[in-house]
């Protein structure tokens, strides 16, 4: 018998089912949404100056607490100068399969951008090119939108900085500084897009010199209009604390989206600390050593956060290589890296969720700065030990910064078999470099094909 309550009952009753079966239609296309990735990128940044990583020298409050609640890595070696870290990081490829020249990324070339659009992903790039002039390269390589210093000029990237957008040049002149446009820009995209998802690259320009005030320091100058002007290595320190502040800026904004359990962010540096900077670090000086072979210009901070996915203070000791980011980024947003590319990096992954993976044993290192047919220098190298082409060998653990070179051939017990493995890796390089490649990458008569920095 239907009474007045027993109806209300079931009205009651089919009401919750629905309600439930939104909820859990809801919650299943929240599960599936792919994560959003940000890829920080810091200029001219080492190891050592990160205050997490045992530096002494700077403030770092915001990468110390992406390192507390995510993960840090003790082993994250890149290419001693940009350009050439900029390749490998967006292609996962060495060098020496498609470096041509300071300053440019081949038009050839697959790059990450291109492979998260292709997932579906809303791709952005904000920060400093250097990858060619053309106005439409961003968005060749893949990325929706661009917004970025040295692209089709060389501007001041500074105090009234000059940026192009989506190729449009635009100059600003009313004190307005440089990195507070870039990072205004990434707010801007994490929050337009913040309905599907997204990766946003963002290779800042701090802290590459001229080492100028920024608008938190005492001599700030809103009229400077040169970067040759009032340079000073004292504002090394003061650049460190402003990148930090605008790595701090844009995961509030993530927060304040709602967006932080879902985002992937990543940091790490494009080469080592310059050499006009020496630092504290774990109790010794430290001077840094971009655009040289050692750890002084390979050695970089990364650090990986991600809410509820990565284990919170873990320290990992797994060697990571620029050209691992693009596998991992694949992986990430769920998405296979074409076999045709044959790519030289892995992914990481596993470690970043907490699991032992297959970390890399060593990694490869072939460099030369402004292009051509053969390195500058060239060496394969482990956790613990690194031989170059030319048979220099080195014990990392007594001599991390290669001053005292041993006969790898007159080696015997674990560092013999240590050199033979790295004359394994070199061996499998030895005729890497295309033919076609060697071509395009060969200087120019009359000198250096780019002399940009």
């Amino acid at each position: 018998m239907n009474t007045p309550s027993l109806i209300r009952c079931r009205s009651r009753l089919a009401a919750a089912i629905a309600l439930a079966a939104i909820s859990v239609a809801v919650g299943l296309r929240g599960a599936e949404r792919k994560p959003n990735v940000i890829l920080i990128m810091a200029d001219d940044f080492g190891y050592e100056a990160v205050t997490a990583n045992g530096g002494q020298s700077y403030q770092t409050p915001h990468l110390d607490r992406l390192a507390a609640t995510g993960m840090r890595f003790e082993h994250c070696h890149v290419q001693p100068l940009c350009t050439p870290t900029r390749a490998q990081l967006m292609t996962g490829i060495y060098n020496v399969r498609n470096y041509i020249e300071f300053g440019l990324l081949d038009p050839k070339a697959t790059t990450f951008g291109h492979l998260l659009k292709q997932a579906g992903y809303a791709t952005g790039i904000c920060g400093k090119w250097q990858l060619g002039q053309a106005k439409d390269l961003p968005q060749h390589f893949g990325f929706d939108e661009s917004y970025l210093w040295q692209h089709t000029r060389r501007p001041p990237r500074y105090a009234n900085a000059g940026i192009e957008h989506n190729g449009v040049e635009k100059d600003f002149n009313n004190g307005e500084y440089g990195p507070k446009l870039l990072n205004d820009f990434a707010l801007d995209f994490v929050t337009r897009h913040r309905e599907r998802p997204f990766f946003l690259y963002y290779p800042m320009i701090l802290t590459h010199d001229p080492f100028q005030a920024t608008p938190d320091s005492r001599d700030w100058d809103p009229k400077l209009k040169s970067e040759q002007e009032q340079k000073d290595v004292k504002h090394f320190a003061d650049m460190t604390a402003y990148m930090d502040k605008m790595v701090g800026r844009l995961m509030a904004k993530l927060d304040e989206l709602g967006l932080r359990e879902n985002t992937l962010v990543m940091f790490l540096g494009d080469n080592g600390t310059s050499p006009a900077i020496t630092s504290q670090f774990q109790g010794k000086p430290y001077q840094g050593g971009k655009g040289t072979s050692t750890a002084r210009g390979t050695h970089v901070p990364f650090i990986a956060n991600w809410p509820g996915r990565i284990p919170a203070g873990r320290v990992n000791s797994d060697l990571i290589a620029s050209v691992d980011y693009l596998p991992t980024l694949c992986e990430v947003a769920g998405t296979k890296v074409p076999a045709a590319l044959k790519i030289d990096g892995q992914s990481f992954l596993p470690q970043l969720l907490g699991q032992k993976g297959q970390p890399r044993d060593s990694f490869y290192l072939w460099y030369v700065r402004d292009g051509g047919p053969t390195a500058t220098f060239e060496f394969a190298q482990s956790k613990t030990h690194k031989l170059y082409r030319d048979g220099k060998f080195f014990d990392l653990t007594r001599d991390p910064f290669e001053e005292q070179p041993l006969a790898a051939a007159k080696l015997t017990g674990a560092a013999g078999a240590e050199a033979k493995r790295l004359r394994g890796v070199l061996d499998q390089y030895a005729q890497a470099r295309p033919a076609d490649v060697a071509a395009k990458a060969a200087p120019k008569k009359g000198g250096k094909k780019n002399a940009a920095k």
